[in-house]
């Protein structure tokens, strides 16, 4: 435990990544604690709204997150000073993608369904910086040699063709897999190779006259989002709370 901890974290200087994360992990579960309390009206927590404005969680956030940035860039990666500017970083950093959602439709929906797209970006950002504090790198050059880093052209090869791999999946409608082939190449590959979502650009350009392919997108699209959009919901909702249910408009004259 203890070579683990010098020879991949202190070393390195990834004692501040880890700090940063466990700032953000903990700081939006506990937003999402707080805000449920709210909602249901337990506990001492109420709104903020000075002057009858709402003043929501991600203003604070991006105050924190400025600060925290500016003293990590200042400050380096080693040392006390490092370590609470992650700290600083990681908490605004929680607080603004837990409102990610707002800052997307510029408008209040924390507990509706647009509301659920600051989960996915929470879990999604968490999940890439546990692949880079395992050691994974950018565009997933992790395991080059010595005598590889003497060869520049082909790092600079294997940059290049997974970066294709992840604007073909981002161009597919795969933004998932795209952003963790960012640092996984063969997450890019597969999501490079499936059929394209339909509604994405690859499909309106590629597929327009190539309705066998777009059937088969369809398909394939419709049994992927029926097989993964309840535990992905229930997921959602154990993590980040229920959205509002809103009721079925009433017809006319009733």
């Amino acid at each position: 435990m203890g070579h683990w901890w010098h020879d991949d974290i202190a070393e390195p200087g990834k004692l501040p990544l880890l700090l940063a994360l466990a700032a953000f992990v903990l700081t939006f579960v506990i937003t999402r604690t707080v805000t449920r309390m709210i909602r249901a009206g337990k506990g001492p927590f109420r709104d903020i709204t000075p002057g009858g404005v709402h003043i929501h969680h991600v203003v604070p956030g991006v105050v924190l997150s400025v600060i925290g940035g500016f003293g990590a860039v200042a400050s380096g990666r080693h040392g006390v000073a490092a370590g609470v500017c992650a700290v600083i970083f990681g908490t605004g950093a929680g607080l603004v993608l837990d409102e990610f959602a707002l800052i997307l439709h510029l408008d209040d929906v924390y507990w509706t369904e647009e509301g659920r797209r600051s989960v996915e970006v929470v879990v999604l950002t968490a999940s890439l910086v546990l692949l880079v504090l395992a050691g994974f790198s950018p565009l997933g050059v992790d395991d080059v040699t010595d005598e590889e880093q003497q060869g520049r052209m082909g790092v600079i090869a294997t940059y290049a063709i997974n970066f294709c791999f992840v604007l073909i999946s981002l161009f597919k409608g795969k933004t998932r897999m795209a952003v963790l082939g960012t640092l996984v190449p063969f997450v890019a590959l597969v999501g490079a190779i499936r059929l394209a979502r339909p509604t994405s650009p690859w499909a309106r350009r590629c597929y327009r006259r190539r309705h066998r392919a777009r059937s088969r997108a369809l398909l394939r699209a419709y049994h992927h989002d029926v097989r993964w959009a309840g535990p992905r919901r229930r997921f959602q909702d154990i993590v980040g709370g229920a959205p509002d249910r809103v009721p079925p408009p009433s017809a006319p004259g009733s």
